[in-house]
């Protein structure tokens, strides 16, 4: 999606603002272009983003710019950035540095650099800070972000990059992130909650890898922190007690969950693991309420209309202008003298139809953002999503006429498509005696939009594919490309022990690699979930956005935070850190830039343990028979010329290997056989610890009997050349839905297998 337009505003520092000024040759550092990237309206009637760079030099200015997209793309496909992103401008200002990077990255004593913005991590090198918070100095950064024309401190929001791959950012009046790091796109929602939406921190923790003491204050102000249970918090009808017990949007469910406000304990929050706490995961609704009435508070949700000041004449048509969320149109409702007037959403009223009687009445209008992200109603009915007006309409009164000829006046931006399932709107000029109609059409057939027809909802159409919408007004017309394509998603994974269907078996960790590909230009983001939690940010490794992301058992600690446990989630060290073996479904999909979202698809992964330590390795030819007596004997890409056979108490580990005889074991502690062939027979009997056969074949019976182990024998993905047998095992083998090739009859416990 084109996301910079040809003509910037271009201010070099000192000098005046022009206009599409062309680029400057040569740019000295301290410069500064100001590059409209979402124009949705009048910077005095919208939200205003405004991203300013710190530390790219005139060579990286691209890398500022990819870095906006990529920022950018993350933002909107995360709510309620994505549902209200109609109500934001986005301006990028280019600013030249005089060298790349910032300040003590990453340690103290890395080299300090001369840039215009003054970025810094340690909090601007400070000792007693800490190593990810990037400050910015606010001053220097609100001076080029005022060259964005008709913004101010008062309607926008400032957000800071920094040209660091090192994880880091902070929220308070300005918001700062790393440009370049893997999980920096996830940085600049988190810290747009602290900065707009007022959301404090819901880990456990201030200093990585130290645990926070217990909280001990009284009943927080914060919104999403508590010291009431769930009976207080219902009981008392406060904080989130209308969100209890709902399926969180960030994973889980919504109740109280122990930690935030930097301490481990005595204090609690809705959601196990939302943005405020995990990056990758999404708002929860507490959280969302927040953000959606901070960002529709930087607005007017009725943003214009027939002027009300004086008393109106009833030969008139009184009309209002509205905000347009993309995932939905605001309620409109008219009234006179306090009866509703039955205009179905209609953004205008002709006084002149409605046969007054003589004197004075009152005309209404109340507009309402119905949006289920709402359930205060504190918050529902604050000017922030609620706004009403009135006229008084004097029959004496004779309007003058007012030419209006017909003419688009605002719309949704027609330079990159929109998604197909999106509101898409278009306002004109207003004559006093008169409404001029939008006409709409959708590859060249008429649309009826019902009795709002300033604005058509995409959703219930179910598009598919690329269309062509048009609004026409007069001689006027507009036209959208609609991309109501889904993106695709793909997955790679590291190579298992066994792949049958979508089922995948592995004895270790794994990496995941997820692609998408979308048919518009731009970022595409990609996320997955695993065992139907939250869905989350798929950015690579925390170290390398180019790395796979790694799954364990146990998850992988990375600057003392907790990355990739299959199962419960686990974020800091001193979280349970008991493996979560067995099977695993993990879903993947893909959010191009129009916001379409890509249906989502599935593979299912078996953890199982890993294989015990070896005390011997044997590689190669190996001169048979093999008698194992003791200890754990590893056969690693081995061929044995002859039997193997395990005596109580002894293990073998045969990985990729093969053994030209029948393998017997009895009594002892470990069998793995792992994608390995057998020339004989298999019996086993007596094992005490684990039975594991996977893949490869036996030529021969395979029998299982009296095995206790301490989970169940494991025969997946086997070619059995004769009988398979289990008989008295506890527990009952299983075949980790791998079902096994057997050239004989299958009995007792392994006859399903």
């Amino acid at each position: 999606m084109r996301r910079f337009a040809a003509a910037a505003l271009t201010i070099l520092t000192g000098a005046a603002v022009a206009i599409a000024a062309p680029a400057v040759a040569h740019a000295d550092p301290g410069d500064a272009t100001v590059v409209p990237i979402q124009v949705t309206g009048d910077p005095a009637k919208r939200f205003n983003l405004v991203i300013v760079g710190d530390g790219y030099t005139e060579a990286e200015q691209a890398e500022f710019r990819a870095h906006v997209d990529k920022h950018l793309n993350v933002l909107w496909t995360l709510e309620p950035f994505k549902s209200y992103r109609s109500y934001t401008n986005v301006y990028a200002v280019e600013i030249v540095s005089g060298e790349s990077g910032v300040d003590c990255d990453p340690s103290l004593d890395a080299p300090r650099r001369d840039t215009p913005l003054n970025m810094g991590f340690w909090g601007g090198c400070n000792p007693a800070s800490v190593q990810r918070l990037l400050t910015v100095d606010g001053t220097a950064a609100n001076t080029y972000a005022d060259l964005v024309p008709g913004t101010s401190r008062a309607n926008r929001q400032l957000l800071a990059l920094g040209n660091s791959d090192t994880y880091g950012g902070a929220g308070g009046a300005n918001a700062t992130a790393s440009g370049g790091n893997a999980l920096s796109a996830l940085i600049t929602p988190h810290e747009l909650g602290h900065s707009l939406g007022g959301l404090d921190d819901e880990y456990d923790y201030y200093q990585r890898g130290v645990r926070g003491e217990p909280y001990t204050g009284g009943e927080p102000d914060s919104i999403h922190h508590t010291l009431l249970t769930e009976q207080e918090l219902l009981a008392q009808r406060a904080k989130w007690w209308r969100w209890l017990g709902e399926p969180s949007e960030s994973g889980g469910v919504i109740g109280r969950h122990e930690g935030g406000l930097y301490s481990d304990a005595g204090v609690w929050k809705p959601s196990e693991h939302s943005m405020m706490r995990s990056l990758g995961y999404y708002f929860d609704q507490v959280s969302r309420e927040r953000m959606t009435q901070r960002i529709s508070a930087k607005t007017n949700i009725l943003t214009d209309s027939t002027p009300a000041a004086a008393p109106i004449g009833a030969d008139r048509v009184v009309w209002v202008e509205t905000m347009y969320p993309v995932s939905h149109q605001l309620d409109v409702t008219w009234t006179l003298d306090g009866a509703a007037l039955p205009v179905d959403g209609a953004r205008s009223v002709d006084l002149s139809t409605l046969d007054l009687s003589a004197g004075t009445h009152t005309l209404g209008v109340t507009v309402v953002d119905p949006t289920s992200y709402v359930r205060d109603p504190a918050v529902r009915s604050s000017a922030a999503l609620t706004q009403s007006r009135t006229w008084t309409v004097d029959t004496s009164l004779t309007t003058p006429a007012e030419p209006a000829p017909p003419e688009f006046t605002l719309s949704t931006p027609t330079a990159q498509p929109v998604g197909g399932r999106d509101v898409v709107y278009a306002e004109t000029t207003h004559p006093v005696d008169s409404v001029h109609q939008v006409t709409w059409s959708l590859d060249g057939d008429p649309l009826a939009v019902g009795g709002n027809d300033r604005a058509v909802s995409l959703a219930p159409l179910r598009l598919t594919g690329s269309h062509t919408l048009t609004a026409s007004v007069g001689s006027e017309t507009l036209t959208w490309t609609v991309d109501a394509s889904p993106p695709s998603a793909a997955y790679e994974l590291s190579d298992p022990l066994l792949v049958a269907g979508g089922e995948h078996i592995y004895n270790g960790p794994f990496t995941m690699s997820l692609t998408a590909a979308d048919d518009t230009p731009g970022y595409v983001v990609r996320e997955f979930r695993t065992d139907g939690d939250g869905w989350y940010n798929y950015y690579g490794w925390p170290t390398d956005p180019d790395a796979p992301f790694r799954f364990t058992p146990s998850g992988t600690n990375v600057d003392d935070l907790v990355y990739g446990k299959l199962g419960k989630p686990r974020m800091v060290p001193w979280e349970d850190p008991t493996p979560n073996y067995g099977r695993h479904a993990i879903e993947y999909r893909a959010i191009d830039p129009s916001g379409n979202i890509g249906s989502s698809s599935e593979f299912a992964v078996t953890l199982i343990p890993p294989p015990p330590a070896c005390t011997t390795t044997l590689t190669g030819r190996v001169a048979g028979p093999l008698v194992v007596r003791s200890g754990v004997t590893c056969l690693s890409g081995a061929t044995v010329g002859g039997p193997v056979t395990v005596l109580a108490g002894g293990s073998v580990v045969a990985t990729g290997s093969t053994v030209s005889g029948p393998l017997t074991a009895t009594g002892a502690s470990a069998v793995e056989l792992l994608n390995s062939t057998v020339g004989g027979p298999v019996t086993l009997r007596g094992t005490t610890a684990d039975v594991t056969l996977v893949g490869g074949s036996v030529r021969g019976a395979v029998t299982l009997s009296a095995n206790r182990t301490a989970r169940a024998p494991v025969v997946a993905g086997v070619t059995v050349r004769g009988p398979l047998v289990c008989q008295g095992n506890t527990p009952a083998p299983e075949n980790l839905r791998a079902p096994n090739a057997v050239h004989g009859p299958r009995t007792g416990q392994c006859a399903r297998l």
